[in-house]
């Protein structure tokens, strides 16, 4: 649906219909979610839900996607942007725990879109493939500012090693769900972040 087209309060509302979706998406999956828990939770009724999402779950679900991937890169700043120092990927560190901490489940809304429907879905597997891009790109940037500090071994492959710390963090958030804990994340990242300590500078 077009944003332009409804009111304010119809944007509310349509927010909050999303934000309720990704919220039972990270706690009962996609299955466990349906129009119907939905519409409860968010006491709409069922011609409003298809007043804002026309095709139904399916539309919700690409919605979802797409706003779970703003808010990830999004609860990263403005320390992912600013990379260049030592000092400031500790901060990036903290502010990434403590976005997964504030989600109350120890679970990555676009790993967990990835993981149940992207397979299935070309639209959210090109959503959720942008998500992965932009964020890669982003820790990559910030390796390449500490490789022209000379901070970093200026061998070491930027995208290789900002895809590592991705990996780190979704199977450090899987542990993390069994462990009930963020022992198992901050361990993660501070295994994939350690190697950029102590590579050879030139």
């Amino acid at each position: 649906m077009d944003d332009t087209k409804i009111t304010e309060r119809g944007r509310l509302t349509r927010q909050r219909i999303i934000d309720e979706t990704g919220r039972q998406i990270l706690a009962a999956g996609i299955g466990g979610t349906t129009l119907d828990t939905v519409r409860a939770a968010t006491l709409t009724s069922k011609s409003q839900l298809f007043h804002y999402f026309p095709g139904g779950k399916t539309e919700l679900i690409h919605e979802v996607a797409q706003w779970e991937g703003r808010q990830l890169l999004e609860a990263q700043e403005p320390e992912i942007h600013d990379l260049g120092t030592w000092e400031s990927w500790e901060r990036w560190r903290a502010a990434l725990v403590e976005y997964y901490i504030s989600l109350g489940r120890w679970a990555c809304p676009i790993g967990t879109l990835a993981a149940q429907v992207a397979a299935t879905d070309a639209e959210v597997e090109r959503t959720v493939k942008e998500s992965w891009d932009a964020w890669r790109e982003q820790l990559a940037t910030g390796i390449r500012r500490l490789q022209a500090a000379g901070s970093v071994d200026a061998s070491a492959d930027p995208v290789r090693v900002a895809t590592a710390i991705i990996a780190a963090i979704q199977g450090g958030l899987l542990l993390s769900q069994s462990e009930r804990a963020g022992w198992p994340l901050e361990a993660a990242l501070d295994h994939a972040l350690g190697p950029l300590h102590t590579v050879r500078r030139d």
